[in-house]
């Protein structure tokens, strides 16, 4: 693993569990018992500087409202230069890997995110490059595992 990908991946864990440890905080304080069998899923998608601006109309726009009818919780969304590139960083929490993979299969069968799709690339050209997708499960010994217990 490249030094800045790990420098990476170990910032949003640490925002990660900050965010986690505050929702576990505020969900115990109304009575509502947080659970550690959530996964995460880290997306990092490359976007060209070119149709930067192009890409984030969609995302933000579109394709979250859409995401958004298949159940996606979208935690945060980061940019960022790694590697001479831009590049769009997410992260997701699922309720479990089945549920990830079937409402992922939904939404990339969605018409209307296949039509959108279709007509941005014919009016802006090609909006992402390289897609990274990593699926985040919690260790026992996790900060934000060990608050929800």
């Amino acid at each position: 693993m490249h030094i800045k990908t790990f420098l990476l991946v170990i910032t949003l864990a640490m925002v990660f569990t900050v965010m986690s440890a505050t929702v576990s905080l505020s969900q115990s304080s109304k009575g509502v018992k947080a659970t550690a069998d959530v996964i995460h899923q880290l997306r990092i998608y490359e976007i060209f500087d070119s149709n930067k601006q192009a890409f984030h109309e969609r995302f933000r726009d579109r394709a979250m409202r859409i995401m958004a009818r298949y159940g996606f919780k979208i935690v945060a969304t980061w940019e960022s230069r790694h590697n001479n590139r831009t590049e769009l960083v997410y992260l997701l929490e699922w309720s479990d890997r089945e549920t990830m993979k079937e409402q992922w299969a939904k939404f990339m069968a969605d018409p209307e995110w296949a039509e959108i799709k279709k007509a941005t690339a014919e009016a802006q050209g090609l909006l992402v490059g390289d897609i990274e997708d990593r699926t985040l499960e919690l260790t026992d010994y996790s900060p934000s595992g060990q608050m929800a217990s």
